[in-house]
C-alpha cells in the first residue's frame, strides 16, 4: 500500500506541475470558467448529447461515450510486466472511429514478447513471442444525458487468437476465439470528479480441445480532471473473478496533453497478490486527428 500511495502522490504532483505550465493567465479567465469552457468544447455542440468523461488508460473504451460521427483516434501502447521467472514486454496499435453518432468501432493488433530473468530458466517454460491476435470491437452508447452528466453503453470485442511466431506455417494460424460482451456506465459528479464502471464476461474458446473458459471482469475507475485541461490523474481497479478465484490489480495513472492532437497516458500496475505477476508499467500515446477542432471555443486553449 505504501507503494500505491507513493505512486498516486507522484502522479498528482507531476500533473499539477504540468498543468501550471499550460494554464492560461488568471486575468484572462477564472478556474470555474476554464472548466466550463472545456466541458462546452465537448457538450455545447449542435446535435445529439455528449457528456465529457475521463476514459481509463489501461482497459480503454472502443470510442468516447456518446461518440459523434467522424470522430477517430490512433493509439500506440507499450508496457512491461514483471513475472516470477520472466518479463513480458507488450505493445499494441489500435485505430478507433465513429461512422455514425454514438456508434464506435475499433481494430487492434496486440503483441507480446517474453524474456527469462535468469539463464537457468528455459525458454520453453515461458510464453512464446507472438502477435496475440486480431481484435475487432464495437460499442454503442444507448443512454447519454447532459442533464444528469451520465452515459451508458454496450459493446462487444471479438479476438481471433493466434499462434506464436515460431509456429507460423507449422500449425494452424488461429488457435481460438475470445468473446467479450461488455457494459459501460459513467458519471461525472462535478467538473473534475469522474467515475466509470466497465464489466462483462471474457470467454476463451480453444480450438485444440474445443473448451470454453470464462472469466468475469469488473473494472471500476475513479479520475480527477485537472481544471481547464485534458489532463487527469486517477486509478483503475481491474478485478477478475474465475470460479472461486479473485484477482485485482490496482493501476494508478495519469494523462498529459502534449499538443492539441496528442496525449500521453502513464499507468502502473500493482497486483493485490503475486501468484503469477508483480509490478507492471504501461504507456499509451493517443493521437486525435482534427475532428474536434471545429468544436472548440476560441477562448479556450489546452
Amino acid at each position: 500500500m505504501k507503494r500505491l500511495f507513493s505512486t498516486l502522490f507522484f502522479l498528482f504532483s507531476l500533473s499539477n506541475t504540468f498543468a501550471q505550465h499550460i494554464k492560461p493567465d488568471s486575468s484572462q479567465t477564472s478556474k470555474d470558467l476554464l472548466d466550463s469552457l472545456y466541458i462546452s468544447e465537448i457538450e455545447a455542440v449542435k446535435g445529439k448529447d455528449k457528456v465529457l468523461h475521463a476514459e481509463p488508460l489501461f482497459i480503454d473504451l472502443i470510442r468516447d461515450l456518446g461518440a459523434r460521427k467522424g470522430e477517430k483516434e490512433w493509439n500506440v501502447g507499450m508496457g512491461m510486466t514483471d513475472h516470477k521467472n520472466y518479463d513480458t514486454y507488450s505493445t499494441l496499435v489500435e485505430y478507433e472511429f465513429a461512422p455514425i453518432d454514438r456508434l464506435g468501432f475499433e481494430i487492434e493488433l496486440p503483441f507480446s514478447f517474453s524474456y527469462p530473468l535468469d539463464t537457468l530458466v528455459k525458454k520453453s517454460e515461458i510464453p512464446q513471442n507472438r502477435l496475440n491476435g486480431l481484435k475487432l470491437a464495437t460499442q454503442y452508447s444507448f443512454f447519454v444525458s447532459e442533464k444528469y452528466s451520465t452515459s451508458m453503453a454496450i459493446g462487444y470485442i471479438h479476438e481471433f487468437e493466434m499462434t506464436n511466431f515460431k509456429q507460423y506455417g507449422k500449425k494452424r494460424l488461429f488457435e481460438g476465439n475470445v468473446y467479450n460482451p461488455f457494459f459501460v456506465a459513467a458519471k461525472r459528479w462535478t467538473d473534475n470528479m469522474h467515475t466509470l464502471l466497465y464489466t462483462g464476461p471474457y470467454i476463451q474458446h480453444h480450438f485444440k480441445d474445443n473448451s470454453l473458459h470464462t472469466t468475469w471482469q469488473i473494472n471500476s475507475n475513479f479520475h480527477y480532471m485537472i481544471s481547464g485541461t485534458k489532463n487527469f490523474i486517477g486509478v483503475e481497479l481491474n478485478k477478475e473473478i474465475n470460479k472461486r478465484d479473485f484477482d485485482m490489480t490496482i493501476r494508478p495513472q495519469m494523462r498529459l496533453t502534449i499538443s492539441d492532437k496528442m496525449l500521453v497516458g502513464i499507468v502502473t500496475g500493482i497486483p493485490i497478490n503475486r501468484e503469477s505477476q508483480r509490478f507492471s508499467t504501461f504507456i499509451r500515446v493517443i493521437y486525435e486527428p482534427s475532428h474536434r477542432s471545429k468544436h472548440k471555443s476560441a477562448s479556450f486553449k489546452s
